[in-house]
């Protein structure tokens, strides 16, 4: 957990890949790190998620940080782990971040309010994803929120485009989780070349 939380403050930025092709997801996963993009999310809701997550985990071994993204519940959190993520990312709290924390996995555990930050705090969440955040006021937000949380490690996630993740980052994020801004339509079946761009673009403003 501790090198979790010292490479995501580090390199302040957590990319989310949710495609409706598996092997397209796959490729992306490869280029987003060979891009400099080392924090990868697969979200479960994509197509053969846990396929991309066991084939990625072979490919790079046992060090990476690759993460399963919508985890909902116990189970989800069972198979996302035995596919080789490990590190778990959730759109709320539930029954999936206490099965994650039970595993000792590191959680990027989704709130929005701040009755759930604190309640994420008590859940053992390494970090706290806002989400949706683009939604809610976007960066004001972020910065409504530190007013009496100061010192917890947010993320910001939803909507998230380079210009939002510099804002985000300045107000003091310790960093951005980004999807289709960074992501495209790689993920099913695009342009690789141009999410290698993007990704150039993202790790130069979180770097």
């Amino acid at each position: 957990m501790v090198d979790f939380m010292q490479e995501l403050r580090t390199r302040r930025l957590v990319a989310i890949v949710r495609g409706t092709d598996a092997e397209a997801s796959f490729r992306t996963v490869m280029a987003l790190i060979e891009s400099g993009v080392p924090l990868v999310e697969v979200s479960l809701s994509g197509h053969d998620a846990l396929g991309v997550l066991r084939r990625a985990r072979a490919e790079l071994g046992p060090d990476a940080w690759l993460g399963a993204g919508t985890v909902l519940t116990a189970d989800d959190a069972a198979r996302a782990a035995d596919a080789g993520a490990n590190l778990v990312v959730t759109p709320g709290l539930g029954p999936g971040v206490d099965a994650a924390v039970g595993r000792g996995l590191p959680v990027l555990a989704g709130v929005l309010t701040p009755t759930d930050v604190i309640a994420a705090g008590a859940a053992g969440a390494s970090a706290l994803k806002i989400f949706p955040a683009s939604a809610v006021g976007g960066p004001a937000y972020l910065k409504a929120l530190r007013g009496p949380f100061p010192g917890l490690p947010f993320v910001p996630v939803g909507g998230v485009d380079a210009a939002a993740a510099a804002e985000y980052l300045d107000l003091g994020a310790v960093a951005v989780g980004v999807g289709s801004p960074l992501v495209g339509d790689a993920a099913d079946g695009g342009d690789v070349g141009a999410l290698r761009a993007r990704a150039a673009r993202f790790v130069a403003v979180c770097g």
